[in-house]
C-alpha cells in the first residue's frame, strides 16, 4: 500500500512539474508581451513550484527524517523568495505606474492553471496525509497557493483588460505575499 501511495505522490509531482515547465514558458511570453508585473510574478511562482516539486521528488525517493527536514527548509526558503520578489515587483510597478496591456493568452492559461493546481493540491494533500509525509503535505500547500495566485492574477488581468484598472495587475500579486510568508515560516519550523 505504501509503495502505491509513493508512486501516486511521485506521479502528482511529475504532473505538477510538467504543467509548470510549460506554464513558465507560456506565462513569461505573455508577461513580456503585456508588460505585466502580475504575470511575471506568476512566472516566478511557477519556477518556485518546479523547485518545490523537485525537492519533494528528492525526498520521496529517499526519505529519512533528516532529508525531510532539509526538504521542508528548502520549500520554506522558496516561499520567502516568492514573497520578496512579488513585493519588489509590485512596488516598482506602482511607483513607475507601469500600464500592462491586456493578455487574453495569460487569462486563458491562468484559468486552466487555477483548476489544475486545485486538483493537484487536493491529490497531494490526501496522499501526503495517507503517507504521513509532511513534505508532500507542505508541497500541497505550495500548489494550493499557486492556484490562489493564479486566481488573484486572473482577477487582476481581467480587471485590467475589461475596466482599464492598470493598478489591479500589480496588486493582484500581493494576495500571495501573506500566504507565502506564513507558509514559509511554517515549512521552516516543520509544521505541516
Amino acid at each position: 500500500m505504501r509503495d502505491a501511495l509513493l508512486r501516486r505522490g511521485l506521479r502528482l509531482e511529475y504532473i505538477t512539474l510538467g504543467w509548470n515547465v510549460v506554464g513558465t514558458v507560456v506565462v513569461v511570453a505573455a508577461a513580456w508581451a503585456a508588460r505585466s508585473v502580475a504575470l511575471a510574478g506568476f512566472g516566478l511562482d511557477s519556477l518556485i513550484e518546479i523547485f518545490a516539486s523537485v525537492v519533494v521528488v528528492w525526498q520521496l525517493t529517499g526519505g529519512d527524517a533528516e532529508r525531510e527536514r532539509k526538504a521542508l527548509r528548502l520549500i520554506g526558503f522558496a516561499f520567502f523568495a516568492l514573497a520578496l520578489y512579488i513585493l519588489c515587483q509590485t512596488a516598482f510597478a506602482l511607483v513607475t505606474r507601469s500600464h500592462p496591456a491586456p493578455s487574453p493568452g495569460g487569462i486563458a492559461w491562468l484559468g486552466a492553471t487555477l483548476i489544475a493546481m486545485l486538483l493537484l493540491s487536493y491529490g497531494k494533500r490526501i496522499t501526503g496525509m495517507q503517507l504521513n509525509n509532511e513534505v508532500l503535505m507542505t508541497e500541497a500547500r505550495v500548489t494550493q497557493i499557486d492556484a490562489l495566485l493564479a486566481g488573484a492574477v486572473l482577477i487582476g488581468l481581467v480587471l485590467n483588460a475589461s475596466a482599464g484598472w492598470w493598478w489591479a495587475d500589480p496588486l493582484a500579486g500581493l494576495v500571495i505575499v501573506y500566504y507565502g510568508l506564513k507558509e514559509g515560516f511554517a515549512a521552516i519550523r516543520g509544521e505541516a
